[in-house]
């Protein structure tokens, strides 16, 4: 008659080394905040010349992913009036009032013209 030899390591779940005590993972998927994730956090990685902006690590490679694009209010330089301008548009942007050049497009993000005074829109 065959035995089967039963071994007192059970197969299924962690499996820890001889003489040391298991001890269950302290770090789990939600334990960090990501409402409001630390600003180390979020610039890991990243080198030194490049910490001055928030917004220098890639999109989906941050905590919390999200756009790096937004709307902005220009102000015009010659009549003070204020045009919502796209951070990444695509075609020349005119004053309303004045038709002066607000902003140029380039292969990512808009050229604002020399004068121009910008602020971005807080989220709605």
């Amino acid at each position: 008659v065959y035995k089967r030899q039963v071994s007192t390591q059970s197969t299924w779940g962690p499996t820890r080394a001889r003489g040391q005590q298991f001890r269950p993972h302290t770090m789990g998927f939600l334990d960090a905040d990501l409402l409001y994730p630390i600003e180390a956090d979020e610039k890991k990685s990243v080198s030194c010349d490049e910490t001055s902006s928030f917004f220098r690590k890639h999109k989906l490679k941050r905590l919390v992913q999200g756009p790096n694009s937004y709307f902005m209010d220009v102000k015009c330089p010659s009549c003070y009036a204020i045009t919502i301008v796209f951070s990444h548009a695509s075609t020349v942007v005119l004053c309303g009032s004045c038709q002066t050049v607000l902003a140029q497009p380039t292969g990512g993000k808009a050229r604002l013209t020399e004068g121009c005074s910008f602020r971005k829109k807080s989220d709605l």
